[in-house]
């Protein structure tokens, strides 16, 4: 939950300077001026900023995803405190169902069962079937957050969640996002497996 809140104090804190920015500058000028260098800096929009954490999340989870064998996917903890949490595989399956809900509502639709449960369709049981869905989910958002602009961006919304605004949707997707990568992370390494995004 702490970097859940942290990822979205940073992202928040970015997004609204270039937001800010971008609403006095773009017209205008189209950038920001550099007193020291006297260069003219390219804003950010809000889609920008927010697509740009969409993929940071994508390059991280995909490849983590993609890195625990098939017959691992099973795979969950049993020593100490982890009496009925999510196998790997389902762990991969409800931050992609997250994604697809949040996308959706974001897009002013309704999520499917599946979605709105956050526990995916029964119909993706294979690695290659959860990595394919994680895939589409990312997908989702970068079309969602195409759609965010200045204009609705904290437009209330008519949504079941704490989170009501466009942007407060996209910021909860990445953290909850991050949320999960560090429970596969854990998964990974307790099989023996680096994750992808430490080899580098």
């Amino acid at each position: 939950m702490k970097t859940r809140n942290v990822i979205a104090i940073v992202i928040l804190a970015a997004s609204s300077g270039c937001f800010a920015q971008t609403s006095r500058l773009t017209r205008a000028h189209s950038g920001a001026h550099n007193s020291k260098t006297g260069v003219r800096q390219p804003t950010v929009s809000v889609t920008e900023a927010l697509d740009y954490w969409i993929t940071a999340a994508e390059n991280e989870l995909v490849p983590a995803a993609d890195a625990m064998p098939e017959d691992r996917y099973s795979f969950a903890p049993t020593a100490g405190e982890f009496s009925g949490v999510r196998t790997f595989g389902q762990q991969v399956k409800h931050l992609a169902a997250n994604n697809y809900r949040m996308a959706a509502r974001i897009m002013g639709n309704t999520p499917t069962h599946d979605e709105e449960s956050e526990n995916g369709p029964d119909s993706v049981m294979t690695k290659r079937e959860s990595v394919d869905y994680l895939k589409g989910s990312f997908r989702a958002l970068h079309r969602a957050v195409a759609s965010i602009n200045e204009e609705n961006m904290v437009q209330t919304l008519d949504v079941p969640y704490r989170q009501k605004t466009r942007l407060q949707l996209a910021v909860d997707a990445v953290a909850h996002c991050y949320d999960h990568y560090g429970q596969m992370v854990e998964y990974l390494r307790m099989n023996g497996i680096v994750p992808p995004a430490s080899r580098r």
